[in-house]
């Protein structure tokens, strides 16, 4: 089960919330002096984000989101993800991360080398939340391939930001009108996993022998 059928009466990681902005700082490079500070801040308001804070670090009138996003197109060249998107979300066997053509496209020496290192995650910036009916269908155009209606959704990692709100005070104490969806105890879990593997993912040049 992905979501649960009732709610908690309180805030939890993973929630999908409704009515709160994003925004973006955007630079052309670092502002080191004041006087010549420019930059430009995107903000939009979209349908859903998520809870990205543990529920006990929701509190002082902040929280951290992400928002809930439309799905890759892309995700549906890979029969093994297109027959369950949630699958992104867990660790799998190599030749499963992409699809039957790219796999054949490696090099022998790359697959080997990607079969060695065995199960893992694969796009780990990306979680999926299943489909629901209080999520709305959307389209994805396909070039040469049958379109998809689907009402999968993601989150990217890379895309959380924090969001102060005088009425968010507490888990319990917060706007629970704004609360559509819960996660299940294991797609929590799910979710936590792959977001420390996102954290913990450390590159070759600093890994101690």
């Amino acid at each position: 089960m992905f979501y649960v059928k009732v709610m908690d009466k309180a805030l939890r990681f993973g929630d999908v919330l409704q009515g709160y902005p994003s925004t973006t700082p955007i630079v052309e490079g670092p502002i080191l002096k004041e006087t010549v500070a420019r930059y430009n801040i995107n903000v939009d308001l979209p349908k859903f984000t998520v809870v990205m804070d543990p529920c006990c670090e929701i509190r002082n009138k902040t929280v951290s989101l992400t928002p809930l996003i439309k799905a890759s197109r892309k995700f549906f060249d890979n029969p093994y993800f297109a027959e369950d998107l949630t699958r992104i979300n867990r660790e799998m066997e190599p030749q499963q991360a992409v699809s039957p053509l790219v796999w054949k496209k490696l090099g022998i020496e790359e697959r080997q080398r990607r079969l060695e290192v065995g199960r893992t995650y694969a796009l780990l910036n990306l979680f999926i939340y299943e489909k629901h009916d209080l999520l709305p269908l959307y389209t994805l155009q396909r070039k040469a391939k049958e379109d998809v209606v689907t009402n999968y959704y993601m989150i990217d990692f890379r895309s959380t930001y924090k969001l102060c709100c005088d009425k968010i005070i507490s888990p319990e104490d917060s706007p629970l009108e704004s609360k559509i969806l819960q996660l299940s105890i294991e797609t929590r879990d799910e979710l936590r996993k792959k977001l420390v593997n996102y954290y913990a993912n450390v590159p070759a040049e600093d890994k101690v022998v």
